[in-house]
């Protein structure tokens, strides 16, 4: 059992700046993926970036160039570092990790330990 919580969302003018956290109860380290997904009101919910345990990372076509994930192993927190952030960002954002069982594949990766979502509101 992975437990995931989300800090850092707020409301920001468009073309601003956002970093997002999410500390894990598991060591980051030793685990295979993790990413953060988005959510609009009325919209399904969407990748946006991963990062596998060797460092690799993947990104959503829209966000590209815009945003950053990370990790601090140290911490067991994962980042994402949202720049130029534009109206169609707005929504919640989660945190989550790879579970054998999970049912949301994305990026070659199986997710299903989720955090409870960050909001992240734009206002042009």
């Amino acid at each position: 059992q992975v437990q995931l919580v989300e800090a850092g969302g707020g409301s920001v003018q468009a073309g601003g700046s956002l970093r997002l956290s999410c500390a894990a109860s598991a060591s980051t380290w030793s685990i295979y993926c993790m990413g953060w997904f988005r959510q609009a009101p009325g919209k399904q919910r969407e990748g946006v970036a991963t990062i596998r345990s060797d460092g690799h990372t993947s990104y959503a076509d829209s966000v590209k160039g815009r945003f950053t994930i990370s990790k601090d192993n140290a911490k067991n927190t994962l980042y994402l570092e949202m720049n130029s952030l534009e109206p169609e960002d707005a929504a919640m954002y989660y945190c989550a990790s790879y579970n054998a069982y999970g049912s949301t594949w994305y990026r070659d990766c199986r997710f299903g330990y989720w955090g409870q979502g960050t909001q992240v509101t734009i206002s042009s």
